[in-house]
């Protein structure tokens, strides 16, 4: 059975903090191999420095296979590259086989490389009803509603068959890659990690189950498992649960 619940801490420190003592909970308590797939963002970076410096020993790092829920399309070298970031600030920290680290390869042809990235997340990720199954995706949430690289103008990336999918940054242009709704959704364990005060008006809105949220793709990540959102009090303002 689903479970849902939101959980707001003081700051985006504390977020990091309560999110990575789940997280060693769901490594550390499986029997298997962990799935999961990361995200890009402060709130994310702040989390990687956290593992690196407070769990470097106390997680079961061997047993997680990282991929990652978007990608810029960008070679690793770029500063706006979500594998850049998380090598520096975590992976470079820490021991994990090589063969464990899936990243998406930014500097490809996104329609290739969305091609390619799905088809290896579906040779490599547990099944569940013909979809991959992830055992935990991080998710942040931006202020616009978008989540992962699905953006309000792309809504129809939450109903696509396709594992991954091209993204558009709706300003920049940018192309990335991106997991679609249906595969974020069918994952055991989602949590959203969303700090600032520039999220609070969306966060209200969605969490509050406003009839205009359904205009934002954050809305619609209700998944098969667990979902969590890990507020910090600027991001929650006046909603609480």
């Amino acid at each position: 059975m689903s479970h849902r619940e939101n959980r707001v801490y003081s700051d985006q420190e504390a977020v990091a903090n309560a999110f990575a003592s789940f997280m060693k909970e769901v490594v550390n308590s499986s029997d298997h191999s962990v799935s999961i797939a990361l995200s890009g963002g402060s709130t994310p970076k702040v989390l990687f420095g956290l593992l690196a410096n407070n769990y470097k020993d106390d997680m079961d790092w061997v047993k997680i296979q990282f991929f990652w829920g978007d990608e810029r399309c960008v070679p690793t070298s770029h500063e706006e590259s979500n594998y850049r970031m998380t090598r520096e600030y975590l992976l470079d920290h820490i021991f994990v086989p090589q063969r464990n680290i899936h990243r998406i390869h930014g500097e490809e042809n996104p329609d290739n490389e969305a091609l390619r990235y799905g088809r290896h997340i579906q040779t490599t990720v547990a099944n569940r009803d013909g979809y991959p199954q992830f055992d935990l995706i991080i998710l942040g949430m931006g202020d616009d509603g978008h989540t992962a690289s699905i953006f309000p103008d792309q809504m129809e990336l939450l109903s696509s068959d396709d594992v991954c999918r091209v993204a558009t940054h709706p300003e920049s242009g940018q192309k990335r890659i991106t997991l679609t709704g249906k595969v974020i959704n069918n994952a055991k364990n989602v949590a959203f990690l969303v700090t600032g005060e520039n999220k609070k008006d969306m966060v209200k809105m969605i969490l509050g189950n406003h009839p205009e949220a359904s205009g934002y793709p954050a809305s619609h990540i209700r998944p098969v498992g667990n979902l969590f959102w890990y507020l910090d009090e600027s991001a929650a303002g006046d909603f609480r649960p």
